[in-house]
């Protein structure tokens, strides 16, 4: 489907460019949210004659978009979550989660402004993109822990999700100590069988005489 484009819209095209999506796209997208209308004569008259209004809007919301940026950049959000000893989630956290804690933390956000590549399965700290406007995005930090003891001290750049290495030295420290053992008794043969083969020899001479 040929669509015109009412605002900048990431990898398709800026304000007022014909571009060509794929119907469900547009039917589910672009068209409800506003973001274009169907490319054919009416439309691009339509789009001309109101092309100076919706240009001042969007300005308007960037630069709306723009201050809430500031405010958001950079900030941490806590997310406690049940996972293993390695570190690994029970759950997940995902788009709609993320954007209901941003919302909980004073910044309006719906889930489509949360960039995601898959949902978070993993402890620790990640960064995720804020999509505020076409033009505004932010990074902001999600930290992600069992606790808010936890939290703080991935915070402060301590590893939770190293233990699984930890085990690993231990099991070859076991090791060696078990070879060492080996070893021992190895020796503590070979000595029992050079006294008992000095016995022998001392009772035949003993025979001999």
């Amino acid at each position: 489907m040929k669509v015109i484009l009412l605002e900048r819209v990431a990898k398709l095209g800026q304000m007022g460019d014909t571009v060509t999506v794929r119907d469900g796209y547009a039917r589910n997208f672009l068209l409800p949210q506003s973001k274009a209308l169907r490319a054919n004569k009416a439309n691009l008259e339509r789009f001309e004659n109101e092309r100076s209004q919706l240009e001042a809007r969007n300005l308007e919301r960037k630069s709306e978009a723009a201050a809430v940026g500031e405010k958001l950049a950079g900030n941490t959000f806590v997310v406690i979550r049940a996972a293993g000893e390695t570190g690994q989630l029970y759950g997940s956290v995902a788009t709609r989660d993320i954007a209901e804690i941003l919302t909980a933390g004073g910044f309006s956000a719906v889930r489509s402004q949360v960039s995601l590549r898959a949902p978070i399965k993993t402890i620790g700290l990640h960064e995720v993109v804020i999509t505020l406007h076409p033009e505004v995005e932010v990074v902001i930090s999600i930290n992600v822990a069992r606790s808010t003891d936890e939290a703080d001290r991935q915070a402060a750049g301590e590893d939770l999700t190293g233990r699984e290495t930890d085990n690993f030295e231990f099991d070859e420290d076991l090791d060696e100590d078990e070879e060492l053992e080996d070893g021992e008794d190895a020796g503590s043969e070979e000595g029992d069988s050079e006294e008992a083969g000095e016995s022998d020899e001392s009772e035949k001479a003993e025979t001999e005489e």
